[in-house]
Protein backbone atom coordinates (compact mmCIF):
# COMPACT_ATOMS: atom_id res chain seq x y z
CA UNK A 1 0.00 0.00 0.00
CA UNK A 2 1.57 3.58 -0.51
CA UNK A 3 0.89 4.46 2.86
CA UNK A 4 3.33 2.18 4.29
CA UNK A 5 5.80 3.62 2.15
CA UNK A 6 8.60 5.64 4.06
CA UNK A 7 8.52 8.07 1.39
CA UNK A 8 5.28 8.79 2.06
CA UNK A 9 5.72 8.78 5.73
CA UNK A 10 8.71 11.50 4.96
CA UNK A 11 6.41 13.76 2.73
CA UNK A 12 3.65 14.19 5.39
CA UNK A 13 6.47 15.16 8.46
CA UNK A 14 6.77 11.19 10.26
CA UNK A 15 9.23 9.08 9.63
CA UNK A 16 9.05 5.55 9.42
CA UNK A 17 9.40 4.76 13.00
CA UNK A 18 6.19 6.86 13.67
CA UNK A 19 8.00 9.59 14.86
CA UNK A 20 7.56 13.13 13.75
CA UNK A 21 10.20 14.16 10.92
CA UNK A 22 12.55 16.33 11.47
CA UNK A 23 15.44 18.22 9.34
CA UNK A 24 19.16 17.67 10.49
CA UNK A 25 20.03 20.81 12.66
CA UNK A 26 23.64 20.59 10.31
CA UNK A 27 23.32 23.67 8.87
CA UNK A 28 26.13 25.90 8.74
CA UNK A 29 25.20 28.77 11.62
CA UNK A 30 23.65 32.24 10.86
CA UNK A 31 25.32 35.75 11.62
CA UNK A 32 23.07 35.92 14.90
CA UNK A 33 23.66 32.36 16.25
CA UNK A 34 27.18 33.42 15.77
CA UNK A 35 26.99 36.79 17.72
CA UNK A 36 24.93 35.29 20.65
CA UNK A 37 27.30 31.57 21.08
CA UNK A 38 30.08 35.06 21.08
CA UNK A 39 28.40 36.68 23.72
CA UNK A 40 27.33 34.28 26.05
CA UNK A 41 30.56 32.86 26.22
CA UNK A 42 32.37 36.11 26.76
CA UNK A 43 29.76 36.72 29.70
CA UNK A 44 30.67 33.77 31.02
CA UNK A 45 34.15 33.66 30.63
CA UNK A 46 33.88 37.52 32.66
CA UNK A 47 32.42 35.84 35.27
CA UNK A 48 28.58 38.34 34.81
CA UNK A 49 26.68 34.96 34.26
CA UNK A 50 27.30 30.82 34.87
CA UNK A 51 26.37 28.33 32.23
CA UNK A 52 24.13 27.27 34.98
CA UNK A 53 22.34 30.79 34.88
CA UNK A 54 21.80 30.93 31.30
CA UNK A 55 20.60 27.76 31.21
CA UNK A 56 18.11 28.46 34.18
CA UNK A 57 16.87 31.35 31.92
CA UNK A 58 16.57 29.45 28.99
CA UNK A 59 14.01 26.88 30.98
CA UNK A 60 11.92 29.77 32.44
CA UNK A 61 11.48 31.00 29.05
CA UNK A 62 10.47 27.56 27.73
CA UNK A 63 8.17 27.25 30.62
CA UNK A 64 5.76 30.24 29.68
CA UNK A 65 1.98 29.48 28.76
CA UNK A 66 -0.88 30.92 27.93
CA UNK A 67 -1.80 29.57 31.09
CA UNK A 68 0.02 32.32 32.94
CA UNK A 69 -2.62 34.61 31.24
CA UNK A 70 -5.41 32.53 31.79
CA UNK A 71 -4.97 32.57 35.96
CA UNK A 72 -4.71 36.95 35.02
CA UNK A 73 -8.22 36.93 33.55
CA UNK A 74 -9.84 33.74 35.87
CA UNK A 75 -8.92 36.03 38.70
CA UNK A 76 -10.16 39.64 37.29
CA UNK A 77 -13.47 37.96 36.23
CA UNK A 78 -13.84 36.87 40.01
CA UNK A 79 -11.90 39.48 41.53
CA UNK A 80 -13.05 43.02 40.77
CA UNK A 81 -10.72 44.91 42.55
CA UNK A 82 -7.87 43.15 40.65
CA UNK A 83 -10.05 43.59 37.41
CA UNK A 84 -9.77 47.72 37.93
CA UNK A 85 -6.31 47.25 38.96
CA UNK A 86 -5.58 45.45 35.53
CA UNK A 87 -7.00 47.69 33.96
CA UNK A 88 -5.27 50.57 35.14
CA UNK A 89 -1.98 49.46 34.90
CA UNK A 90 -1.54 45.68 33.92
CA UNK A 91 1.98 45.48 34.30
CA UNK A 92 1.61 45.81 38.10
CA UNK A 93 -1.09 43.86 38.57
CA UNK A 94 0.67 40.87 36.81
CA UNK A 95 3.79 41.36 38.78
CA UNK A 96 1.18 41.02 42.01
CA UNK A 97 0.33 37.50 40.39
CA UNK A 98 4.15 36.55 40.20
CA UNK A 99 4.46 37.61 36.47
CA UNK A 100 6.90 39.84 35.83
CA UNK A 101 6.96 41.53 31.99
CA UNK A 102 10.37 43.59 33.06
CA UNK A 103 10.47 46.98 31.34
CA UNK A 104 7.95 46.86 29.33
CA UNK A 105 4.51 47.90 29.46
CA UNK A 106 1.32 46.20 29.56
CA UNK A 107 -2.13 47.25 28.77
CA UNK A 108 -5.20 45.46 29.21
CA UNK A 109 -8.19 45.56 26.90
CA UNK A 110 -11.63 44.44 28.15
CA UNK A 111 -14.53 42.72 26.02
CA UNK A 112 -17.77 43.55 26.41
CA UNK A 113 -20.91 43.01 24.96
CA UNK A 114 -20.48 46.33 23.14
CA UNK A 115 -16.51 46.02 22.00
CA UNK A 116 -14.47 43.27 20.90
CA UNK A 117 -10.67 43.89 20.77
CA UNK A 118 -8.18 42.10 19.18
CA UNK A 119 -4.11 42.90 19.31
CA UNK A 120 -1.64 42.37 16.35
CA UNK A 121 1.92 43.87 15.29
CA UNK A 122 2.32 45.27 12.62
CA UNK A 123 5.86 45.72 12.45
CA UNK A 124 6.95 42.26 13.57
CA UNK A 125 5.67 40.31 16.18
CA UNK A 126 6.31 42.07 19.76
CA UNK A 127 3.67 39.62 22.49
CA UNK A 128 3.39 39.52 25.91
CA UNK A 129 5.69 36.32 26.10
CA UNK A 130 5.76 36.15 29.97
CA UNK A 131 2.41 35.85 29.76
CA UNK A 132 1.07 33.80 26.73
CA UNK A 133 4.30 32.03 25.96
CA UNK A 134 5.62 32.18 22.67
CA UNK A 135 3.37 33.82 19.56
CA UNK A 136 1.75 31.22 17.08
CA UNK A 137 3.14 31.21 13.72
CA UNK A 138 -0.05 33.51 12.17
CA UNK A 139 0.44 35.93 14.56
CA UNK A 140 3.84 36.62 12.88
CA UNK A 141 2.77 35.87 8.99
CA UNK A 142 2.65 39.16 6.77
CA UNK A 143 -0.78 38.65 6.10
CA UNK A 144 -2.31 38.57 9.93
CA UNK A 145 -0.09 42.49 10.49
CA UNK A 146 -1.63 43.76 7.28
CA UNK A 147 -5.28 42.35 7.03
CA UNK A 148 -6.41 42.59 10.82
CA UNK A 149 -5.77 46.49 10.75
CA UNK A 150 -7.33 46.46 6.92
CA UNK A 151 -10.00 44.68 7.63
CA UNK A 152 -10.37 42.98 11.00
CA UNK A 153 -13.69 41.61 11.00
CA UNK A 154 -13.03 39.51 8.12
CA UNK A 155 -9.69 37.95 9.80
CA UNK A 156 -12.01 37.23 12.68
CA UNK A 157 -14.76 35.23 10.73
CA UNK A 158 -11.86 32.93 9.33
CA UNK A 159 -11.01 32.49 13.35
CA UNK A 160 -14.75 31.51 13.41
CA UNK A 161 -15.77 34.70 15.56
CA UNK A 162 -18.83 36.21 14.01
CA UNK A 163 -19.88 39.29 15.34
CA UNK A 164 -22.97 41.39 14.88
CA UNK A 165 -22.82 44.89 13.62
CA UNK A 166 -23.57 46.46 16.43
CA UNK A 167 -19.88 45.47 18.31
CA UNK A 168 -17.38 48.18 17.82
CA UNK A 169 -14.27 46.23 16.97
CA UNK A 170 -10.85 47.80 18.68
CA UNK A 171 -7.28 46.94 16.89
CA UNK A 172 -4.49 47.08 19.11
CA UNK A 173 -1.00 47.66 17.37
CA UNK A 174 1.86 46.40 20.16
CA UNK A 175 5.27 48.19 19.75
CA UNK A 176 8.62 47.12 20.89
CA UNK A 177 7.77 48.45 24.37
CA UNK A 178 4.08 48.19 24.81
CA UNK A 179 1.93 44.69 24.57
CA UNK A 180 -1.36 44.48 24.79
CA UNK A 181 -3.56 41.69 26.64
CA UNK A 182 -7.12 41.07 26.12
CA UNK A 183 -9.60 40.48 29.13
CA UNK A 184 -11.91 38.51 27.17
CA UNK A 185 -15.81 38.55 28.10
CA UNK A 186 -17.10 36.03 30.87
CA UNK A 187 -19.14 33.67 29.55
CA UNK A 188 -22.56 33.23 30.93
CA UNK A 189 -23.14 30.23 33.20
CA UNK A 190 -20.00 30.20 34.86
CA UNK A 191 -21.14 32.16 38.02
CA UNK A 192 -19.42 30.16 41.15
CA UNK A 193 -17.22 28.52 39.16
CA UNK A 194 -13.09 28.91 41.16
CA UNK A 195 -10.74 30.83 39.49
CA UNK A 196 -8.84 27.44 39.00
CA UNK A 197 -12.10 26.34 36.95
CA UNK A 198 -12.32 29.57 35.22
CA UNK A 199 -8.65 29.37 33.58
CA UNK A 200 -9.43 26.44 32.17
CA UNK A 201 -12.10 27.81 29.68
CA UNK A 202 -9.47 30.44 28.74
CA UNK A 203 -7.53 30.17 25.70
CA UNK A 204 -4.67 31.77 23.87
CA UNK A 205 -6.59 32.96 21.17
CA UNK A 206 -9.52 34.65 23.40
CA UNK A 207 -6.41 36.91 24.69
CA UNK A 208 -5.06 37.95 21.14
CA UNK A 209 -8.91 38.53 20.50
CA UNK A 210 -8.89 35.64 17.58
CA UNK A 211 -11.11 33.96 19.65
CA UNK A 212 -13.81 33.53 22.07
CA UNK A 213 -14.29 32.19 25.44
CA UNK A 214 -17.11 29.31 25.44
CA UNK A 215 -19.73 28.22 28.47
CA UNK A 216 -18.50 25.14 30.08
Amino acid sequence: MPHDHPDHFHHHGISSSGHPYRADNDEPLTYWQRMEIAVRELLIEGGHVTAAEVAQQINTMDSRSPANGAVVVARAWADPEFRARLLQDASAASREMGFDIGPLKLIAVENTAKVHNVIVCTLCSCYPRNLLGLPPDWYKSREYRSRTVSEPRAVLREFGVELPDSVTVRVHDSTADMRYIVLPLRPNGTEGMSQTALAELVTRDSMIGTGLVQAP
